[in-house]
């Protein structure tokens, strides 16, 4: 088959994945077996088509909810336990069917030492999630399992206690840094992002650079090159082997994340190929793999890390090669610029229909933090073992280094998230996409410099927005939090919402810089996390909650109650059951109530 053809052939079984009709499967296998009797391509791609959408049908129908009922028994936890609040998340095999296992207290204490791999016998409750949101689905997950008590726990399977091993022992060596550069080493290194503060989560997020805490193709790559002294010691079927050996391992190290499984299944075909002596190109490569998973999983095609990794791919076998041919200026900078501008275009589309806009700082902050963060992974795998091996001063020494690369790429993103160049929605992408065709195919240095400067303005609009733009005096955020803002003035009024990485990101994609008078409305804990980390990011003034609250540093108010912030006055209807606050404006006397 041709290259066209695969990549034909991976378009359909993504469609036939999405499609996800209950044909036969019978046909589909008749259909390709047939194709590949008389050779005919694109029947074969007709029949990876049918193929998909008959799996994808039997996928989404093995989602069986069960009644709600105690259960006891062993699980085995497919996934590491991540602490949410209070407790303990964490994804369980039982009896066939994938579990979201919840934990509190003596429970969770006891389900935080384990990892991914491990069995516990427990007794608790299951009910089916109603209604199913679809990222629990793409995860084969219907059904919630509560875990009242944990009655005995062992490790996994050697492969398991191998993988977990590495991972504690990297852990252990980089205890000499602090809390937020230890959480961002184990995301560079194999992707462990569960304890990172939701202040660095969100600076990440803003920079564009979350990506960098997902192992990638480039993870593999740097860890086939640390093995490829053992690996060359062996004749070519036993470099086949062992690269396959070190792969799979890797992918156990790395959850087996859809970025992961992408990025390794495509390094299994490129060994595969050259152990059959077949020149196989990156696009081919790419298709391979995508067919190969999705007709493995189907629910993949949903999962939305797993689309941005294949259209990052395909963004810089496509576009990279031929845009560093036509960059000026040094080839190490122009290949650098090429990679992250292709895959920043390929995957917009998607961070747009995903999440609302892409941040116009992930360009600068790539540049800047990428050629830093694959060095730091590389160190964390082969002397941040050794750290974790030996421990004490010599630790220290080791990642002294970690800690400046790490230091840097946290700089970076920080920056990034303070410095306010605002997001492309969909009318900035199109005048960007229309700049950037203009200057590819413009023949003339003159006609290229005008449409580099349209360019350029064109990244500049969302910044120049921002600051010109005059915010609502009322707005609802998608969080559930309510904002207020009349001449410099702010009051924040916390919602329902308990994640604190939402609410970070709502205000800076709102343009809150700093907030006079924030309103724990129900004064939980959770609510007090959140006033924490919004103190991390801005000045915050002033906080009031409800009697009898856990805010620290937080003023009780009660009904009748009033608070003046600058040209705002808030005041308060109710304190029972929670805060209810009337916001009014001195100068134009309106006002909106918090409910």
């Amino acid at each position: 088959m041709s290259d066209r053809q695969v990549v034909a052939l991976a378009g359909a079984a993504a469609v036939g994945a999405w499609w996800s009709a209950a044909i036969p499967l019978s046909l589909g296998v008749v259909l390709g077996v047939a194709a590949l009797a008389v050779r005919k391509p694109w029947l074969l791609v007709a029949a990876i088509m049918l193929l998909s959408s008959s799996l994808g049908a039997k996928a989404w129908a093995g989602l069986d909810p069960v009644d709600p009922a105690a259960f006891e028994g062993e699980v085995a936890l497919v996934a590491d336990p991540v602490p949410v609040g209070a407790g303990m998340r964490v994804t369980v095999r039982a009896e066939g069917r994938r579990y979201e296992g919840w934990a509190y207290g003596s429970a969770a204490r006891l389900l935080s030492r384990r990892l991914a791999g491990d069995r516990i016998l427990i007794s608790g409750s299951v009910r089916p999630i109603r209604p199913l949101p679809r990222h629990q689905a793409v995860r084969h997950i219907a059904n919630r399992l509560d875990i009242d008590r944990i009655h005995s726990q062992r490790s996994g399977l050697l492969p398991y206690r191998l993988a977990n091993r590495l991972r504690r022992t990297i852990a252990t060596g980089a205890e000499s840094l602090d809390h937020d550069r230890h959480g961002l080493l184990t995301g560079l290194t194999y992707g462990d992002d569960r304890y990172q503060s939701p202040v660095v989560s969100d600076d990440f997020r803003a920079a564009g650079l979350t990506h960098l805490l997902a192992v990638s193709g480039q993870n593999v790559a740097f860890v086939l090159i640390l093995a490829r002294p053992l690996i060359e010691r062996f004749d070519y079927r036993g470099r086949w082997l062992l690269t396959l050996g070190v792969i799979g391992f890797f992918a156990l190290v790395t959850r087996f994340e859809p970025s992961v499984l992408r990025a390794t299944t495509m390094a299994a075909i490129a060994a595969t190929a050259t152990l059959l002596g077949r020149d196989a190109s990156s696009r081919r490569v790419l298709a391979l793999a995508v067919t190969l998973l999705v007709l493995v999983d189907p629910l993949l095609v949903h999962a939305v890390a797993f689309r941005l990794s294949v259209a990052a791919s395909a963004g810089i076998i496509v576009w990279a090669p031929r845009l560093a041919e036509r960059l000026p200026g040094p080839r190490l900078l122009a290949d650098a610029l090429a990679v992250t501008v292709s895959a920043q275009l390929a995957v917009a589309p998607l961070l747009v229909a995903t999440f609302g806009g892409v941040p116009v700082a992930s360009l600068p902050a790539n540049l800047l933090a990428a050629p830093v963060a694959g060095p730091v992974m590389m160190w964390s795998l082969s002397a941040g073992v050794v750290a974790g091996l030996f421990g004490g001063p010599l630790a220290h020494v080791i990642h002294w280094p970690t800690g400046v690369g790490i230091g840097w790429i946290q700089w970076v993103a920080g920056w990034a998230a303070s410095a306010r160049l605002g997001e492309l929605r969909t009318p900035h992408l199109l005048v960007v996409a229309a700049a950037a065709g203009g200057w590819w195919l413009a023949g003339r240095r003159p006609l290229r410099a005008v449409a580099a400067a349209a360019l350029a303005a064109a990244l500049l609009l969302p910044a120049v927005a921002l600051r010109v733009s005059d915010p609502p005096f009322h707005a609802v955020l998608d969080s559930g939090v309510e904002v207020w803002r009349e001449h410099g003035a702010t009051v924040v009024v916390l919602g329902s919402n308990r994640s604190t990485e939402r609410l970070l990101e709502d205000l800076r994609r709102a343009g809150v810089e700093a907030v006079d008078l924030v309103v724990a409305d129900r004064g939980t804990r959770a609510q007090r996390d959140q006033i924490r980390s919004m103190g991390e990011r801005m000045w915050v003034g002033a906080v009031i909650a409800p009697p009898g609250h856990r805010v620290g540093g937080g003023t009780t108010v009660r009904s009748g109650q009033r608070v003046q912030v600058g040209g705002l006055e808030a005041e308060v209807v109710s304190h029972d059951p929670r805060l209810v606050v009337t916001v009014a404006s001195s100068a134009s006397q309106s006002a909106a109530s918090a409910v």
